[in-house]
């Protein structure tokens, strides 16, 4: 399984959503909390080309993009594989 990562704040309805597809495929995600934190903030917007909103999300290391973007990816039948670290 790939190794995802999100950056997510409290209380963010999208963080939530996209936390739950990413659940419902059985991935193990890696929380990364931004709301109190600047510096985990500047390092997520360093990671995502200059994106502040929240989530971001990455999959081994790719920038996917946010909770629209993961859910694109999942419509288009391309979540299952990047989960399973095919490319």
């Amino acid at each position: 399984m790939a190794r995802v990562e999100i950056y997510s704040s409290m209380f963010c309805p999208f963080c939530y959503r996209a936390k739950r597809l990413l659940d419902s495929k059985g991935a193990e995600v890696e929380e990364i909390d931004v709301t109190m934190n600047s510096g985990l903030r500047r390092e997520m917007m360093d990671r995502a080309g200059g994106r502040h909103s929240v989530p971001q999300i990455f999959i081994d290391g790719l920038h996917v993009g946010g909770c629209d973007e993961l859910h694109a990816l999942e419509a288009q039948g391309r979540l299952e594989p990047l989960l399973r670290g095919e490319p």
